[in-house]
């Protein structure tokens, strides 16, 4: 028995890792193995706090995903910005506070559980300039080191010297250009499009199940220092 849980832990493992779903629909087994299951439930579990990464059930599915510093299954920063196509790390900074932002604007209330339908670039752009001059004007409050000071002070003067647009954006369609805000907010859909988190029906942004599920664990297990700083500059 405890051979065929091993198997099993090491089937599902192999699924997910790969990107295959693991749901009541699809491979419908193995995750009817890990409800009722304990001992192989146990083993996956185990084999996932050693390897550094977390399970997420959403929905009659599970997704996992990497924890922080890892760097066998997550990315590096080196690795994220040659992904995004940019140079610096104020540069990827900036794509990870427009993640924030999208993060919260999909996820309105924590107590229910409720998912706004979907976003687009506009809806970024207002979270984006309302956050930053938010966090901004307190920063000597909400900071708890010059790192983090200068690191704001980055992005916000990063944002504040981009257009709106770039000025080879003829068409409606908003291209992915670091030379202008929606440019920016265009790379980091784009990023999360190609990392399955997201589906675009004209130029409305909608979140997969795999996407609720990470922001859904964002708010209730994994909030982080920029949640601690973007609550305090909003609320005190």
């Amino acid at each position: 028995m405890e051979n065929f849980n091993m198997e099993k832990a090491l089937e599902m493992f192999s699924k997910l890792i790969t990107g295959e779903n693991v749901s009541s629909k699809d491979n419908g087994d193995l995750y009817e193995e890990y409800n009722s299951n304990m001992e192989m439930a146990n083993i996956f579990n185990s084999m996932l706090d050693k390897l550094n990464l977390t399970l997420y059930q959403y929905k009659d599915a599970l997704y996992i995903t990497a924890g922080e510093k890892n760097k066998v299954f997550g990315y590096t920063n080196e690795e994220l910005r040659k992904m995004l196509g940019l140079k610096v790390n104020k540069e990827l900074y900036m794509c990870y506070f427009i993640i924030y932002n999208i993060i919260t604007l999909f996820y309105k209330d924590s107590s229910s559980y409720t998912f706004q339908e979907y976003i687009k670039s506009e809806d970024v752009l207002k979270s984006v300039e309302g956050s930053l001059s938010t966090v901004i004007s307190k920063l000597g409050v909400v900071v708890e080191n010059e790192l983090e000071e200068n690191s704001f002070k980055a992005i916000a003067l990063l944002w504040e010297e981009l257009p709106l647009t770039h000025s080879n954006d003829l068409t409606v369609n908003t291209r992915a250009y670091k030379s202008s805000k929606l440019g920016y907010i265009k790379i980091t859909f784009n990023f999360l499009k190609e990392q399955n988190l997201f589906i675009e029906v004209e130029e409305r942004y909608y979140a997969n199940d795999r996407f609720k599920a990470l922001i859904e664990n964002y708010f209730e297990d994994f909030r982080g220092r920029l949640y601690e700083i973007m609550t305090e500059g909003v609320l005190s």
